[in-house]
């Protein structure tokens, strides 16, 4: 089935609200997986609503980020929504890590399945939203200059989707193609046989690089920080996999609700590294050394709490980098130690080969935090403090504004005059990432402060508590909430004091986005939830029973 894709001007008037008072009962932004839940969970409220979305197609990050190698890091199975049983037993995913192309397909296969496309509203940008105390709710107008009115605010702008664009002199010179890999050309570029420089070796670059390595005449990465790099081990799904799967869907949700990171992973090992004898915690390191993020989690206890226990990790995925870099020199450069920051300071990847990149004669590694950082971008490529370096073509893999960039993008007006902007220019505070005080009948779907995890789950858990309040509000006839400013501070005070207490915590020395710290415009600051996410999910269960005392009801 195709789905057909709502224009700007293709307002549904069944979709409007029966008494007038508003367009909508709930004007969301964002069409990924936040809007798709969006769509499901507000129409079983009987409720009117309508996602906008500037792209032109359904899938959130994954119809933007269209680079070579984009995938996702989560294993397809459980980066999916689980609202319906049906759904989950009649798509087939073909491998372990779905390409974008495959993720997006799955979105607009929920979108046909669900009916969702006549609430959906794509190819429009929103250029404000702003809270009118008469209205009693929100005014949310596009750069087409169109307004639309709602009772209910929802952003649903995903925390990684505003790009970080580094302030680097000359960009403007620069005569080839200069773009964020998240604005890769819709349309393609054809690479092979062009010099590509690469600025930035996070999670991007190490999906990207030895993708185009493959036809590129050269691949010169810029890094700043090197990362600790898990391995992927992609795979074919099999028949028996899949019915494997299928067969236990109710085991693997409740898998992701119940782990501290969302995912379907297993319980908690029960041993610390730290107790284990030094022969058999290298056996435990290697036998569960298959791939994905599982390795952390289901290896020892304490890997993410005591520092001598994250040594003896980072030793071990040191180790194991090395033993795939031909060079000792260019592994030197690649390979970070406990030394320079804990495991998870930083996010790390996983590999599909970028190691084995850099035994190749065409991909090249430059330390641009130390040994020549950039002096500038010229015409014809990248000057750096010891050479130039001839480019074709520069992406720019710099990250994002994590967690609040999209919701600072344009102006979010509250109650009083002040936009989100300004709000969290001293602290990016929330109640549990839902809530904002000031900012009255207005939700945000995993915002700061959220936990960092599988991120369907924390949307879908996000989007049901979100719906109980909702659903609260209509029995009850209560016309607008107002978040509790005392409640802010204290969940402000609860992320912050769990934050300190975890090796995360390094991670402004290494300008990890996780905190904020690869921003120039802002200090850095504790924007993720470390307390684990199934007691995050817990939290929220325990609002909603208490009938939501973090804010007021009028």
């Amino acid at each position: 089935m195709t789905g057909t894709v709502a224009s700007t001007k293709d307002v549904s008037s069944g979709n409007r609200r029966g008494d007038g008072r508003f367009d909508y009962d709930i004007i969301g932004i964002g069409a990924g997986f936040a809007g798709l839940s969006m769509i499901h969970y507000f129409r079983e409220l009987g409720l009117s609503v309508r996602v906008f979305d500037r792209a032109s197609d359904v899938g959130g990050t994954w119809a933007w980020n269209h680079y070579p190698g984009a995938a996702t890091d989560s294993e397809s199975y459980y980066y999916c929504l689980t609202f319906s049983k049906e759904l989950l037993q009649e798509w087939s995913w073909t491998k372990r890590y779905p390409g974008r192309e495959e993720t997006q397909a799955y979105m607009r296969f929920v979108a046909d399945k669900c009916d969702m496309w006549p609430h959906i509203q794509l190819n429009t940008e929103i250029t404000e939203a702003r809270f009118d105390a008469e209205l009693g709710g929100w005014r949310v107008t596009t750069a087409e200059g169109e307004s639309f009115t709602c009772k209910y605010f929802v952003s649903g702008m995903g925390m990684i989707s505003e790009p970080m664009i580094p302030k680097l002199k000359g960009m403007d010179r620069f005569e080839g193609p200069l773009f964020h890999s998240s604005r890769w050309p819709s349309e393609g570029l054809d690479y092979s046989g062009k010099r590509i420089g690469v600025i930035g070796a996070g999670a991007t670059a190490v999906q990207m690089v030895p993708v185009l390595a493959e036809t590129a005449a050269k691949v010169t990465v810029f890094q700043r920080t090197p990362n600790y790099i898990l391995p992927a081990m992609q795979r074919e799904m099999t028949p028996e996999w899949e019915r494997d799967i299928k067969q236990n869907y109710d085991e693997i949700v409740a898998k992701c609700r119940n782990h501290v990171f969302g995912m379907a992973f297993e319980s908690p090992p029960g041993r610390n590294a730290v107790d284990t004898d030094p022969e058999e915690r290298e056996r435990i390191f290697e036998e569960h050394w298959n791939g994905s993020f599982r390795w952390v989690f289901e290896t020892f206890d304490d890997l993410l709490a005591n520092p001598e226990a994250n040594r003896m990790a980072a030793d071990f995925i040191g180790a194991k980098m090395r033993e795939r870099v031909n060079d000792p020199a260019i592994a030197d450069l690649l390979v970070p130690t406990f030394d320079d920051y804990p495991l998870f300071a930083k996010r790390p990847p996983l590999d599909h080969g970028y190691l084995e990149a850099f035994n190749r004669d065409n991909v090249q590694l430059v330390d641009i935090k130390d040994a020549e950082p950039i002096v500038e971008i010229d015409e014809t490529g990248v000057l750096t403090t010891r050479e130039h370096y001839d480019c074709d073509i520069i992406v720019l893999s710099t990250g994002f504004k994590a967690y609040t960039g999209a919701l600072e993008a344009f102006p979010i007006i509250g109650e009083e005059g002040q936009t989100l902007a300004q709000k969290w220019q001293p602290a990016s505070e929330s109640i549990m990432g839902v809530f904002v005080a000031g900012f009255p009948n207005m939700f945000v779907i995993t915002g700061p402060q959220a936990p960092f995890a599988n991120l369907p789950t924390s949307i879908e858990q996000n989007v049901k508590y979100i719906t109980q309040c909702i659903a609260k509000m209509e029995r009850e006839g209560l016309k607008l909430f107002h978040p509790r400013r005392e409640a802010e501070i204290e969940w402000t005070r609860q992320t912050a004091e769990i934050h300190a207490q975890t090796l995360m915590a390094q991670g402004d020395k290494v300008n990890s986005w996780m905190m904020g710290a690869n921003r120039d415009d802002k200090a850095a600051r504790v924007l993720i939830y470390f307390g684990g996410a199934n007691l995050y999910y817990d939290s929220m269960d325990q609002s909603a029973s208490a009938g939501f005392p973090e804010i007021d009801f009028e």
